[in-house]
């Protein structure tokens, strides 16, 4: 299961494999999207890796903004999820053929040769079309710096959360007066719970789906638990491994405790247990329109807080500017323009389960009638975040080759001990590397440091 989200971003099929999708459906290398529309004086190509209800709620973002500037042509293209979208953008801003906007996750940013790859934003010109540095919590704004600029706008945070069945926990006595799941303190907390729902759910199900052989979500899932109890990976400067292998030791400890008494099973399909009546399930928060979508009662928190702060695993949607030799103009305003547009519209993006960068709409009171949602805004507070490298980020190359350590180890192949210190090792390699797209490693002091 290389792909965590199939459920909400259900791949696209175009020619030659690049999906395609958007109000207009433009290809995004073609050169029949470079024609601006009759009432234009201004295009602005926009690259996103949006699908599904994804894609559906920024198509509606992308027509108001149409309707509001219809001076401004916004050419959209969708390509395929992950790496082949990153590849894609890589070989269109090193040949010069890059759009004028592109999304990207912010982990990505120092891996991607800011500077050479990526162009900074005018924060001055993103402060006059309403978007400022304040407006955003600190924490995720810095993802988007890079040797004091900024290369990446944050869209939203997306969190690993822990979805359960209201009408299943009710039954095993673990909803409480205000109709939400009762708190989760300790690790006697959390497994007295799943003892007790075990006994409710039906059907062979299993208690709780942890997607236990899947190296994304694997690797996510102990990156949150690791986190509450302080750990870290490497140094602040990403000079160093700190990581913690007893720290780690106890976190694979208690993932792998949910395989061996028999509240999770492996190899099932989660997200469909969680729909036919499994109390619990651990996914990221893009499953929201999912579960909303099959009718459950149910609800959503941060990952329970086992070992400390409900820390939740995070990583954000931003925008880029992709680098062009000649950028600059009405071009480039239309993109700081558009950026900011959109950032300040999230609330129809946040009905997609993410939750909003921009804190204004973070206290709108639209945004907290929505539901799961305000339930697991909380998640803000306690954010687990790769560590800043060249390697980090959603579908890079640390996840690739942590996460089936951590599998390994919730899967029983590996004892917890020794993947622990296999975790280390991965890290210690990874420093020594250099990155494919600037030739320095993280200790050598390049920007994927």
């Amino acid at each position: 299961m290389g792909r965590p989200d199939l459920n909400r971003r259900q791949l696209l099929t175009g020619v030659g494999g690049l999906a395609v999708a958007g109000s207009f459906g433009f290809a995004a290398l073609g050169t029949g999207a470079d024609a601006l529309a009759s009432t234009a004086h201004t295009r602005v190509r926009y690259w996103n890796l949006f699908s599904g209800g994804d894609g559906a709620n920024m198509i509606a973002i992308l027509d108001a903004f149409r309707k509001a500037y219809p001076d401004i042509d916004v050419k959209d293209s969708t390509l395929t999820w992950g790496n082949p979208y990153y590849t894609k953008l890589a070989m269109a801003a090193s040949g010069n053929r890059a759009p004028e906007l592109g999304v990207m996750h912010l982990g990505r940013i120092p891996g991607f040769a800011p500077g050479r790859l990526l162009d900074p934003f005018d924060v001055d010109l993103l402060a006059r079309y309403g978007l400022r540095e304040q407006d955003f919590s600190p924490a995720v704004w810095k993802r988007g710096m890079v040797d004091g600029k900024l290369y990446g706008v944050p869209l939203d945070t997306h969190v690993q959360i822990s979805f359960y069945r209201k009408d299943i926990c009710k039954k095993a006595g673990l909803i409480g007066d205000d109709g939400k799941l009762v708190p989760i303190s300790s690790t006697d907390d959390w497994f007295a719970a799943l003892k007790a729902a075990k006994k409710v759910v039906k059907g062979g199900l299993e208690t709780v789906g942890i997607h236990a052989n899947d190296q994304n979500f694997s690797w996510w899932f102990f990156l949150s638990f690791y986190t509450q109890l302080g750990g870290t990976c490497l140094s602040p400067d990403g000079s160093d491994v700190t990581f913690d292998t007893d720290k780690a030791t106890r976190v694979l400890e208690f993932l792998r405790k949910h395989v061996t008494d028999g509240y999770a099973t492996v190899g099932a399909d989660d997200g469909a247990s969680f729909t036919n009546g499994s109390a619990f399930v651990w996914e990221g928060d893009w499953s929201v329109p999912v579960y909303t979508g099959a009718g459950l009662d149910y609800g959503a928190t941060p990952m329970p807080g086992v070992f400390g702060p409900p820390t939740s695993q995070a990583e954000s949607h931003g925008f880029v500017l992709p680098h062009q030799s000649s950028r600059g103009g009405a071009g480039n305003e239309a993109a700081h323009r558009l950026t900011a547009f959109i950032v300040k519209n999230a609330l129809e993006w946040a009905k997609g389960g993410h939750i909003p960068a921009y804190l204004p709409i973070q206290d709108d009171a639209d945004y907290h009638k929505l539901q799961p949602q305000s339930e697991y805004s909380s998640a803000m507070d306690h954010l687990a975040f790769e560590p800043s490298a060249w390697f980090s980020g959603s579908t890079g190359t640390l996840s690739q080759r942590i996460g089936p350590v951590v599998a390994a180890s919730n899967l029983g192949s590996t004892k917890p001990e020794a993947a622990a210190r296999r975790m280390r090792g991965v890290l210690e390699k990874l420093l020594t590397m250099k990155n494919p797209m600037e030739g320095t490693t993280a200790t050598e002091g390049g920007s994927g440091a």
